[in-house]
């Protein structure tokens, strides 16, 4: 059975104009605090269901519960349009939008945990998301992690495939899912990457919330693309690849990594994970990663 009601976290909601943005926050376990995270969804689901899952038998199966047991301050956001968060506008809520929403949450992090700056993880369009927040925010962003990203689109199966049903796209400002859907995403790629136990907690938990999610990302991924300069990112980045994930080519991922200034960087390839890579089987060392990535000792020479 998958968590559908969410009751061990705070909830925070904020405005973007007149709309209402939902933010759900764990606190770090730990008395020396190692910083704050926030974690931005991809286009299928909202915040909860893709961080704060549960699945009985599977241990952690919420990232933001990991870790916060590590020391750190957990957050995420519905971006409007999806879960919690305003659904009242007739637009697509696009990459651009949800990047507002990005910065509408970071101002009130910062100024309710009195940090300086959020550590930001983003997958598949949260990381486009999260990406264009760091290029256009760079002093709010430590370190930025981008799980599934895609440049330009250069050789992805994925964006192939959808870019067939782009028209549709952009004459719908939102698309029907179900759990079939929902399976096909752990099905495109390389079959058996995830337990069907998870698949259908997850299901489950994104349906509780949304019976519909919004077009603009998946226009923005088939038909604007590139849309992040990585010469202009200047926070250290991480880049997770899952080994089968069809979203991004390798290729497109490395040029894209070359091009990034700040030399405290890293490109990881994640062994037997598809593209949910917190739904997947070896999960917890998508974790791993993660954590040592933040924890890491920062240089102290740097070079000319």
């Amino acid at each position: 059975m998958a968590n559908t009601e969410w009751l061990d976290g705070e909830s925070h909601w904020i405005k973007k104009n007149d709309i209402n943005l939902f933010l759900w926050n764990k606190k770090a376990k730990s008395i020396k605090n190692k910083g704050v995270i926030l974690f931005i969804h991809g286009s299928s689901m909202a915040a909860q269901p893709t961080f704060d899952l549960r699945v009985d038998g599977r241990p952690y199966s919420s990232a933001m519960d990991w870790f916060a047991d590590k020391g750190f301050d957990t957050w995420t956001l519905d971006n409007e349009g999806y879960g919690r968060s305003d659904k009242k506008r007739n637009i697509n809520f696009d990459i651009q939008n949800g990047m507002e929403d990005i910065a509408c949450a970071v101002d009130y992090i910062l100024l309710n945990t009195k940090s300086s700056q959020v550590h930001l993880y983003g997958i598949s369009s949260g990381a486009l998301k999260a990406a264009l927040f760091a290029q256009n925010y760079p002093t709010s962003v430590s370190k930025l992690m981008l799980d599934a990203f895609v440049w330009t689109g250069e050789n992805s199966p994925t964006l192939e495939v959808r870019k067939k049903k782009l028209s549709e796209y952009k004459e719908n400002f939102r698309r029907p899912i179900d759990e079939n859907f929902i399976k096909s995403i752990f099905d495109r790629d390389h079959p058996g990457t995830a337990d069907g136990k998870t698949i259908s907690a997850f299901a489950e938990a994104i349906l509780t919330l949304d019976d519909s999610v919004p077009t603009g990302t998946y226009v923005d991924m088939c038909s604007k693309l590139p849309l992040v300069d990585p010469l202009k990112i200047y926070s250290s980045v991480l880049i997770l690849r899952g080994e089968y994930d069809g979203i991004a080519s390798m290729s497109d991922l490395l040029k894209f990594f070359a091009l990034l200034p700040n030399m405290n960087k890293q490109f990881t390839v994640m062994r037997g994970i598809s593209h949910a890579s917190f739904q997947q089987k070896n999960y917890l060392m998508v974790y791993d990663i993660m954590h040592s990535f933040l924890t890491m000792q920062e240089p102290t020479y740097y070079g000319d």
